[in-house]
């Protein structure tokens, strides 16, 4: 496949974080040629603002289905009481519908590349294939029995997931014990011994909200952090989603560590965690952060654009200083700082993988002043007109090319009809 976009402005984030403005040429899954372009192709766009896929560090993508419902309850009474009874009624066909729709969800808003935890994740897998999404996807280890299994089975199955998968391109398997307080200390250090077996990523839930910090400092006589650290969990290869409610010794420790941190702050500010990453203190310390949206249940959105905004304006409004976390910092945590965790492509340069996004100029983005700036503080989901997949047109003009959005939408309320119905 062959793409060409004219008369452009290149939000590169290479090293030197360019802005150039001339044609991107695409050829296969490489991004071939910038500058000005002679050359005929399959697919010829023009006028864009172009710039890398956007990534989801931290979501569990077929809560689409639970979207809206059990909404303005305080969290442990949204969990015990709407979300962990329905989830126990999910089944494969709903977990395919829900998934597809979170891919079309996402991809409309410009992200490329997700790292998901959830059950049914083998069959999340097959469905990011057939989308031509690039995901991570992490097979939850929990100590109770799930919709799909019986909680023995888990890590067995994991590691037959992870065989399946290891060597594919677009889905990466990920080994992703829920949290310290559904893991025991024996679960925590056999996912951390079967990741490091495969060389493959961690994922886990890490000081969300302030009683998960106490109830697991209470039954282990440590704090979420410690336990995952005594138990061979934090590494460089783990995310760690929220730390919310983090101390500034366990920032260095992060750091150190060379984990990735999950910035939520959708989710966090909608379910009243009431703790805020500590963004400043982590970009001091050299740690990697990210950003992520969660799941749909709990966002209700899979929109990067809002997460990016949002990531910025609470530690701006948090810490009264305009200038805490800036435009360039916040659009770095949804590119290239977590393709760098991730060992994939997020900038525009000659030679790399193609995992571009094309934004229509909208009045919401006139004047141009500063694009970086645009990207995060005026442009939306919305704004995304072409989506490129590891060099795929996945998304022209806002159709999409080799799915069908409507049927997707119809599955999914069917699909939700029928888990309210149980």
């Amino acid at each position: 496949m062959s793409i060409l976009i004219k008369n452009s402005k290149i939000v590169t984030q290479n090293e030197e974080r360019k802005i150039l403005e001339g044609d991107l040429y695409i050829e296969d899954d490489l991004i071939v040629e910038i500058g000005k372009v002679n050359v005929e192709a399959e697919f010829v766009l023009k006028n864009k603002i172009i710039m890398p896929g956007l990534i989801n560090t931290h979501t569990h993508l077929p809560m689409t289905l639970m979207r809206g419902y059990g909404d303005d309850l305080p969290l442990e009474e949204w969990l015990t009481t709407k979300i962990w009874p329905i989830e126990r009624k999910l089944n494969e066909k709903m977990i395919k519908a829900g998934t597809r729709l979170a891919f079309i969800e996402m991809i409309s808003t410009g992200t490329t590349c997700c790292a998901d935890m959830y059950f049914f994740e083998d069959t999340i897998a097959e469905v990011a294939l057939e989308m031509g999404m690039r995901c991570f996807a992490g097979f939850s280890i929990i100590d109770f029995d799930t919709p799909e299994m019986k909680s023995e089975m888990l890590l067995p199955e994991c590691e037959k997931f992870i065989k399946k998968w290891k060597k594919n391109e677009m889905v990466k398997p990920v080994v992703a014990p829920h949290s310290t307080y559904s893991c025991s200390p024996e679960t925590l250090q056999k996912s951390s011994e079967l990741a490091k077996r495969y060389d493959v990523l961690l994922h886990t839930h890490c000081s969300e909200t302030r009683n998960e910090v106490y109830t697991v400092l209470k039954k282990y006589k440590s704090r979420p952090l410690e336990q995952l650290k005594k138990n061979g969990m934090l590494t460089e290869k783990t995310i760690l989603a929220h730390c919310g409610w983090i101390t500034k010794g366990e920032v260095m420790e992060i750091a150190k560590s060379g984990a990735c941190v999950s910035h939520n702050p959708v989710s966090n500010m909608k379910l009243a965690t009431g703790g805020y990453t500590p963004l400043p203190e982590l970009f001091n310390a050299g740690a990697v952060v990210t950003l992520g949206t969660d799941g749909a249940a709990s966002n209700n959105k899979l929109d990067m654009f809002e997460t990016m905004k949002f990531a910025a304006l609470i530690h701006k409004h948090h810490r009264w200083d305009a200038s805490i976390v800036n435009a360039q910092q916040t659009l770095d945590m949804a590119t290239v700082n977590a393709g760098k965790f991730f060992g994939v492509n997020a900038s525009i340069e000659e030679g790399k993988k193609a995992d571009v996004i094309c934004l229509e100029i909208e009045p919401n983005l006139i004047p141009i002043h500063n694009i970086v700036s645009h990207i995060v503080y005026s442009a939306s989901g919305f704004n995304v007109s072409d989506v490129i997949i590891n060099g795929k047109m996945i998304m022209r003009g806002r159709e999409f090319i080799y799915v069908d959005k409507n049927k997707i939408m119809e599955e999914a309320e069917k699909a939700k009809e029928e888990l309210l119905s149980k």
